[in-house]
């Protein structure tokens, strides 16, 4: 049942897949559990209420989860570029002035990336947010374990953001990039500890 497949390529010495991949890929695992959550939830008389909610955050949290498996790869196409960049020649003043322009252009996609995996899993913990209040008792901890690896991924996607911007020439985006990442974090951070004190609170 388990595809090991990019678990073995994480885990060989290839640069990719990375810290990207495996961001995007604990996001989507924690859109499926929440989505998990909601699947248990619709169709019971206890939950008739929230029937139409339950259905419309599952159908956000596929297009969520898909946003993310495309993803992985689009960490690894990003990674490509700057990867070579960084393995340009700079032994003469051209060739530096050469490798040092093609860098500066491969740090933008290794940023936005990143970026997009966070407002992903962003929208993850909104979900979860709704299904750990009101989803069936019965998953809570399930939405409790999806919010946390969600913010798990947001966190360590924000570190492939945090290595990049710390390269960049142009100050003004490196500081927009810096703002954005670290406003992700204060609201997909605090949302994800507010669902998980309440989940551990009503579990006991």
């Amino acid at each position: 049942m388990v595809d090991t497949e990019f678990i073995e390529a994480l885990a060989s010495k290839a640069p990719t897949p990375g810290g990207g991949g495996a961001s995007a890929y604990a996001g989507a695992l924690a859109s499926a559990l929440a989505s998990m959550v909601g699947n248990l939830t619709v169709g019971k008389k206890k939950y008739a209420a929230v029937e139409e909610r339950v259905q419309a955050e599952l159908l956000a949290l596929e297009a969520t989860r898909l946003r993310l498996l495309e993803l992985i790869d689009g960490d690894a196409a990003a990674f490509a570029p700057l990867a070579a960049a960084y393995g340009m020649a700079r032994d003469t003043d051209e060739a530096a002035a050469a490798q040092r322009a093609a860098l500066q252009v491969a740090l933008v996609d290794a940023c936005e990336v990143p970026l997009e995996i966070m407002r992903q899993c962003v929208q993850v913990i909104e979900s979860c947010v709704f299904m750990a209040k009101h989803g069936s008792v019965l998953a809570l901890s399930d939405a409790g374990a999806a919010v946390m690896l969600a913010k798990a991924a947001l966190l360590s996607a924000s570190l492939n953001v945090r290595i990049n911007i710390g390269s960049m020439a142009d100050k003004a985006r490196a500081k927009a990039y810096r703002d954005q990442m670290e406003d992700l974090i204060a609201a997909g951070g605090t949302l994800a500890d507010d669902v998980y004190a309440g989940v551990v609170e009503r579990l006991g």
